[in-house]
């Protein structure tokens, strides 16, 4: 079967399985790539994953137009994903930025890696900074909305962008001499 997005919309509306089933796999990879942006498991991944679509499913029966799907699909994704980070509380002991701390603009990358060492990477960081990476820098996010979302103040989420940025600087120089290496 090769139903049009809008067609899809109309059946998860309805509640049919079929609609429900083939829009789960029309769009299963997206969702997860997503999710695994935003996770250090694939198994947490796959929860953030499944948990995305039923609120999707929950969300569509309610609208009256239909969304650009991609975008709204990416926005119910990574609000899944902030919301796990909630529940595991783990910024109950978030920092204050000391007012001296510089926030870095930008990250270089070598053009020699790869766009899976890079994910690599980006796995490699601690939970909150990873985090506050992704919807600062791959999200477009600013640090009040951020802050917003993770229930932490905005000079907060600059130090964790900071030391996010930091550390990623190190593990690019680790990699770029350990591949120079081979």
């Amino acid at each position: 079967m090769n139903w049009s997005d809008q067609e899809l919309i109309d059946g998860c509306k309805r509640r049919s399985r079929k609609h429900e089933e083939f829009f789960f796999k029309k769009y299963y990879g997206y969702v997860m790539g997503i999710s695994l942006s935003y996770s250090k498991s694939r198994d947490l991944a796959l929860e953030i994953t499944n948990d995305a679509f039923m609120k999707c499913f929950d969300s569509l029966k309610k609208m009256n137009e239909a969304p650009a799907l991609k975008p709204w699909l990416r926005r119910i994704t990574v609000n899944t994903a902030i919301d796990y980070y909630r529940k595991d509380k783990r910024f109950q002991n978030h920092l204050e930025a000391d007012g001296e701390t510089p926030v870095f603009d930008e990250v270089y990358a070598p053009d020699q890696l790869a766009f899976e060492d890079i994910i690599r990477l980006l796995k490699q960081l601690p939970e909150d900074q990873q985090l506050v990476f992704n919807l600062y820098e791959v999200e477009g996010y600013s640090h009040r909305e951020v802050a917003e979302r993770l229930e932490i103040t905005e000079s907060s989420s600059r130090v964790y962008l900071t030391r996010a940025k930091t550390k990623l600087r190190q593990l690019i120089q680790q990699h770029m001499k350990e591949y120079a290496g081979r």
